[in-house]
């Protein structure tokens, strides 16, 4: 079986499969080109084009509020990274400071009921 290229086509199994990704102006044009189609035939572009309704109606809610973009897929970087780090020394560094302070307290109390111990062995 030849390719359209007379050659056959390539049975090399690809390692890793690509993700698809949409430029804003592409979106643009598919939302504009569904808004004009007739009923019955947006299935028909969506089979042309390779996509999913989905897709199209997350666009169409895109397009709608203004924010269709080229927006890359995963996690966002945490632009409060470093806050976030100092914030959490400065926590770590106060519960130290809080169990210092709490076994300071427990001692003195230990303390008092000694010398109060002490106290009423003397006068009892």
């Amino acid at each position: 079986m030849l390719g359209s290229n007379g050659q056959y086509p390539s049975s090399e199994v690809q390692p890793r499969a690509t993700r698809r990704r949409f430029t804003a102006a592409y979106k643009r044009q598919m939302v504009e080109e569904a808004a004009q189609c007739q009923h019955g035939e947006l299935g028909a572009l969506l089979r042309r084009e390779g996509l999913y309704h989905s897709y199209l109606a997350k666009w169409r809610e895109e397009y709608a509020a203004g924010t269709l973009s080229d927006k890359a897929r995963g996690p966002r970087p945490n632009s409060n990274a470093a806050e976030v780090k100092r914030l959490a020394r400065e926590n770590a560094r106060l519960q130290h400071k809080l169990e210092q302070a709490e076994a300071i307290i427990e001692a003195q109390k230990k303390l008092a009921r000694l010398l109060e111990s002490q106290q009423e062995v003397e006068t009892g």
